[in-house]
């Protein structure tokens, strides 16, 4: 049997069937940073940037990013989503992003989770870039997520 979900037996790829499964709570968080000059990050948390208030609007890309996963990522269910939030905290070289994605429904939504924090991420940088141009995305991942067949689960710490 083949553990890959989105694989039939050919190897041929295939959309999984959800249709069967009964609606649960779930909930995903993903985390993830972009480390950057002090000179940019300066520039960021003083809100002094060429393009405005730089995470405004990659919260909103973020949010954004998690409604339209289920067309950015080729066999993801695009998915009614309750709610999405994407926070943001400074560190000494950089900016940590965490997002979490939830609603009641058949498929999980860790992908939604991980997408806002990409992009919102990727926002960072495109409204940084002036700066800085050398900054660094790295640890996009799954820290939990809620409900489910498979049940909660939690990454290794």
């Amino acid at each position: 049997m083949n553990k890959l979900s989105h694989l039939d037996e050919s190897g041929a790829a295939q959309m999984v069937d959800v249709g069967g499964k009964p609606e649960t709570a779930r909930t995903a968080l993903a985390t993830g940073r972009i480390r950057m000059s002090r000179e940019a990050l300066a520039a960021i948390h003083s809100g002094e940037t060429a393009k405005g208030d730089v995470l405004a609007a990659a919260r909103i890309a973020g949010i954004m990013a998690a409604k339209k996963t289920g067309e950015l990522i080729p066999l993801c269910h695009p998915l009614a989503l309750d709610r999405v939030t994407v926070e943001f905290a400074f560190e000494d070289d950089g900016i940590a992003a965490t997002a979490t994605a939830s609603l009641t429904g058949r498929t999980g939504v860790e992908m939604e989770a991980m997408t806002a924090v990409s992009v919102a991420l990727l926002t960072i940088y495109d409204m940084a870039k002036s700066v800085d141009k050398a900054m660094t995305i790295e640890g996009v991942r799954l820290l939990r997520k809620t409900g489910g067949k498979s049940g909660d689960w939690r990454a290794p710490e």
